[in-house]
């Protein structure tokens, strides 16, 4: 009878982990641009605020490298340690999310997107404060950076 209430608890917490990652927000948006000049675009707005790029991936081409084919798919992993490294000050396991990426890739229609996950996240995802402002920031940059992007000038 004892192990009915661990097997509760272990159920309930389960569960919950499963309704944590249910919630996760993923920003998507349009870019009038292929995938290739969106991140390139994406890169230089990047750099040109001061943050660091720290990695490109190319998956169609890793896919390529197996004789697989994928639609063109991209990451750009960057970020600012100035507003990176509060966050994982406050929570190490921050970094398993930092720094931040954003994909861009070629739908089966042919339109480009464009998605990150939500900064807010990390505050669910880590217990971090939601009203830290170094999520407002990342927000903020994700969003600037993005529209920046994919502007059609």
């Amino acid at each position: 009878m004892r192990r009915l209430p661990k097997v509760l608890v272990a159920l309930t917490l389960a569960g919950a982990a499963l309704t944590t990652q249910a919630t996760a927000e993923i920003i998507h948006k349009h870019s009038p641009h292929s995938v290739a000049v969106t991140i390139d675009r994406l890169q230089a707005a990047v750099e040109g605020a001061g943050a660091a790029v720290f990695a490109r991936v190319d998956h169609a081409a890793g896919a390529a490298s197996a004789e697989m084919v994928l639609r063109p798919t991209q990451l750009l992993i960057f970020g600012n340690p100035k507003l990176g490294t509060p966050a994982m000050q406050q929570m190490q396991t921050a970094g398993l999310d930092l720094p931040l990426r954003l994909l861009a890739y070629e739908a089966e229609d042919g339109m480009v997107h464009v998605t990150y996950n939500n900064p807010a996240d990390l505050a669910a995802d880590h217990g971090l404060p939601a009203d830290a402002p170094y999520l407002a920031m990342m927000t903020g940059a994700l969003d600037k950076l993005t529209s920046k992007a994919i502007a059609q000038d």
